[in-house]
């Protein structure tokens, strides 16, 4: 059974920075994509960002490029989402997500993590 533990989620001003991170409780986290998803309060789940297996093709919602940077630790089976530049809409519960495949429909979820930006 695969686990995510996310960590790093907390209260922030407007402007400032978070670094979330998802630690994948098994032994081959290179195996999987890993991504980002979030859902602000009234609203639906949206994708974040995403990397792949080797760590060279991400991608990334329009509403965070530039901002946000996600990146893998494959030998320490982690997934790192470093958010800079924040704004109050960026507020959301953030999920880590993994699959074998793509982050379409991904199999596995973490149980979210609070962020909240004030203005």
């Amino acid at each position: 059974q695969v686990q995510l533990v996310e960590s790093g989620g907390g209260l922030v001003q407007a402007g400032g920075s978070l670094r979330l991170s998802c630690v994948v409780s098994i032994g081959a986290s290179g195996t999987y994509v890993m991504g980002w998803f979030r859902q602000a309060p009234g609203k639906e789940r949206e994708f974040v960002a995403s990397i792949n297996r080797s760590g060279n093709g991400i991608g990334y919602s329009e509403s965070v490029k530039g901002r946000f940077t996600i990146s893998r630790d494959n030998a320490k089976n982690t997934v790192f989402l470093q958010m800079n530049s924040l704004k109050p809409e960026d507020t959301a519960v953030y999920y880590c997500t993994a699959d074998p495949r793509s982050m379409s429909a991904p199999d596995y979820w973490g149980q979210g993590l609070q962020v909240t930006v004030s203005s």
